[in-house]
């Protein structure tokens, strides 16, 4: 497919808080449409996932570890990039601009900061396509979370309705209530924990279909420390991460339980995804009562036991982004180049309502080729 002046291709990269790897999207966005052309998609390696993982905290060098780590996840990007110009049929010189989140690794609004590590002028110029990057920090400057990032897309592609809500089921959950003004919040971890103590116990990233959680259950004094949590309870504009749902977190609730109640791991599997299951549908009659129907996506939205368990929990209808012709995969990649868009058209994508800034900014930063 050779480009043309009735197309504007752009690419979406994600590699989410989960930080199993990279999702890709390239995307016709052409007059208002959002066409998917190509997606694909990358692991991240063992160590540069592991390297992301220890700078959430403090450690020794951690300014050339997260340099290095910046460059290394580049190189994964720009390996996605040309992936999808390759299945998509286009050259480089065809694209806009590629859309690059970065890794989240602390995330403090309410100090004036979010750091992302990217290193998004290396993707320029391993691609030689132009980056827009850092998409947070301008929101935060204007007194925002800088997240959630994406309900200014779900509105584009899914539509205002009333009663309809799209669910983002990454390392955290996030809710974009589809409505005049569209409103978005975290509601707290969806697979952060849950892919934490996979790790630490499976030494595996992820719990694959859930079948881990299955074989467990869920422990009630657990729940309820875990629960007792005073986040949950906030009001929204709210945002969250790992600087907080940490495996830290969990491991100070869990020695907090009497000596001789200590849950198997298996059983601390199925409460964690209790726990995700339980505050998201609080969220939802807390903030959004009023939701009839919810559009699931992430990774999380490919777990039939998560999913069972959110259909059990929410008091609406639940299915994914596919039935409105979206793989729940590609939703957060897409969304990133349509920001990219948006940044180059000027038009502001944080939005108030859902961040709480004084007002309504342009997200992302441009580097030019």
């Amino acid at each position: 497919m050779a480009p043309d002046r009735e197309t504007e291709p752009y690419i979406g990269l994600m590699s989410g808080t989960s930080t199993d790897g990279v999702d890709g999207v390239l995307a016709d966005l052409a007059g208002g449409s959002i066409r998917v052309l190509a997606s694909a998609g990358l692991a991240l390696p063992d160590g540069l996932r592991h390297e992301l993982l220890a700078l959430n905290a403090p450690g020794p060098d951690e300014l050339a570890r997260a340099a290095r780590a910046a460059n290394a996840l580049a190189d994964c990007y720009a390996a996605v990039t040309h992936d999808l110009l390759a299945r998509a049929g286009l050259p480089a010189s065809g694209i806009r601009a590629i859309g690059a989140h970065g890794q989240t690794v602390r995330h403090a609004p309410e100090s004036g900061y979010t750091l992302q590590i990217n290193a998004p002028a290396r993707l320029a110029e391993r691609t030689g396509i132009a980056v827009v990057a850092d998409f947070r920090s301008r929101d935060v400057a204007a007194g925002g979370q800088g997240a959630p990032l994406v309900p200014a897309f779900h509105a584009a592609r899914f539509g205002c309705g009333a009663g309809r809500a799209v669910l983002n089921l990454g390392g955290i959950a996030n809710l974009t209530v589809l409505e005049d003004p569209v409103r978005g919040f975290d509601t707290g971890p969806a697979n952060m924990l849950m892919d934490a103590w996979a790790l630490k116990h499976l030494g595996l990233p992820y719990d694959r279909d859930g079948a881990w959680a299955a074989q467990g259950r869920c422990h009630a004094g657990l729940l309820a420390a875990l629960l007792a949590e005073p986040w949950f309870g906030l009001a929204p504009p709210k945002s969250t991460g790992r600087d907080l749902f940490s495996p830290a977190w969990l491991d100070g609730r869990l020695a907090a339980l009497p000596a001789g109640d200590r849950p198997a791991p298996a059983d601390v599997q199925a409460t964690l995804l209790r726990l995700s299951a339980d505050t998201i549908a609080d969220a939802v009659r807390r903030h959004a009562p009023d939701t009839r129907e919810i559009l699931a996506c992430g990774g999380g939205a490919r777990n039939p036991v998560f999913m069972d368990a959110l259909a059990r929990a929410l008091p609406c209808r639940l299915s994914t982004t596919d039935a409105c012709g979206v793989p729940a995969q590609d939703v957060e990649a897409l969304a990133f180049a349509w920001l990219a868009q948006a940044h180059l058209q000027g038009r502001p994508a944080c939005l108030p309502a859902v961040t709480g800034a004084r007002h309504a900014t342009i997200a992302g930063c441009l580097y030019p080729v």
